[in-house]
């Protein structure tokens, strides 16, 4: 048991390192929380909030490992490179297709609440 607490410290440790060095990892923290906020004053069902959840753990798992990316590039290739480049550009395409996805999602899931709010 110990083992595991040792290795939830180093995830921990991850989550604390993206946040605190990576620009868009805190615009993601940012956007979740405001699309919870928008979840508890739209009151959103069940099925809509494990939707929710799902979308805002995917688009910072996905940050999180263009983290992981960059720093181990970073690491193989302190200079410049093409292949480094792609590798970097190619994570971060990733980050922003899945972003992308939650953003589309987040209107199907929010507009039809947005309606009846505002009587539309």
């Amino acid at each position: 048991m110990r083992r595991f607490w040792q290795n939830v410290g180093f995830a921990v440790e991850g989550l604390r390192y993206a946040t605190r060095t990576q620009r868009h990892m805190r615009i993601h923290w940012i956007a979740s929380a405001l699309a919870a906020a928008a979840g508890f004053w739209l009151g959103l069902t069940g099925l809509e909030w494990a939707v929710l959840a799902l979308l805002i753990a995917v688009v910072l798992a996905a940050e999180l490992l263009n983290t992981a990316v960059e720093c181990v590039v970073d690491l193989a290739s302190p200079q410049r490179h093409p292949l480094a480049k792609a590798a970097k550009d190619t994570a971060a395409a990733a980050v922003l297709v899945i972003a992308a996805a939650a953003v589309v999602i987040g209107a199907i899931l929010f507009l039809p609440h947005l309606a009846v709010k505002f009587g539309l």
